[in-house]
C-alpha cells in the first residue's frame, strides 16, 4: 500500500471473535493486516443484510465505488491499482472466546462518562477547565469511586467547596454510576460513521475497551 493519511489509517474498527461477539476496538491498519493474512474476514452491511467478505472480494467492492458513490463518512485507503474501503467491522476466524475486563476506573473515563460537563451546572467544558469532585468530601469520609467522582468546573468547585451538595444547596444534574462498558466507545457510538456497531454491541452483555 502507498503512504496514506495517518487519519485513515488510525479509524477505528470493531473486531469481533468467531462468534460475533464484539471483543475490542483496533486501528484499520491492524485490521488490514488480520485481513491480508486470512486471519479475519469484514463483516459489512447493506440494506440491513449482514455480508461477509475476504479480503480479495472487499477489494473487489471498493472498485465499484465509481458505480456506488461512496457515503460521506467512508474512508478509503489510496493504492497503486485501487483505493480501498476502510471496514468498520472485521469478524476473526478462528478466535472464540471473550475478554474479562473491567471499565478502569480512571481521569479519561470520568470525563467520558460525563461528556466534559459539569454535573452540578451542566455546561460542558474542555479537560483543562474541570476538575474532579468528590460528592460526598473525603475528610467526610468520601471514597474515590464510581459513584463518588463527577467531573466540575471550577466555579462549581469552589461554590461547593467542601461540602454536600444538598449543604451548597446544589444539586448534580444526574447521579454519577459505574459505566457498564467503557464510556469512549459510546461516544463513539453516537458517531454516523459507527452506527453498524450497534448490531453487535449492547450495553447489557458486551465490555468493549478502546486499545
Amino acid at each position: 500500500m502507498s503512504t496514506v493519511a495517518v487519519s485513515v489509517l488510525d479509524a477505528n474498527v470493531l473486531v469481533l471473535n468467531r462468534n460475533y461477539h464484539a471483543i475490542r476496538v483496533i486501528s484499520a491498519r491492524r485490521a488490514f493486516s488480520l485481513l491480508y493474512k486470512n486471519i479475519a474476514e469484514v463483516i459489512h452491511f447493506d440494506d440491513e443484510q449482514m455480508c461477509p467478505y475476504d479480503f480479495e472480494s472487499w477489494v473487489e467492492l471498493s472498485r465499484l465505488r465509481e458505480q456506488f458513490p461512496p457515503a460521506e463518512d467512508d474512508d478509503y485507503v489510496k493504492t497503486v491499482s485501487v483505493d480501498i474501503r476502510v471496514p468498520r467491522i472485521i469478524r476473526l476466524l478462528f478466535y472464540d472466546r471473550l475478554p474479562r475486563r473491567a471499565v478502569k476506573f480512571n481521569r479519561r473515563n470520568i470525563f467520558a462518562r460525563d461528556e466534559n460537563r459539569c454535573q452540578y451546572c451542566g455546561r460542558k467544558f474542555s479537560t483543562t477547565e474541570l476538575s474532579l469532585d468528590h460528592v460526598v468530601p473525603r475528610h467526610r469520609g468520601g471514597e474515590a469511586t464510581w459513584e463518588n467522582i463527577v467531573c466540575a468546573c471550577t466555579d462549581c468547585n469552589v461554590k461547593k467547596g467542601g461540602r454536600l451538595p444538598s449543604e451548597a444547596h446544589m444539586k448534580l444534574v444526574r447521579l454519577p454510576v459505574k459505566p457498564k462498558r467503557p464510556p469512549l466507545l459510546h461516544v463513539r457510538l453516537r458517531s454516523s460513521k459507527y452506527r453498524s456497531w450497534r448490531y453487535f454491541v449492547d450495553e447489557a452483555y458486551w465490555s468493549v475497551e478502546l486499545q
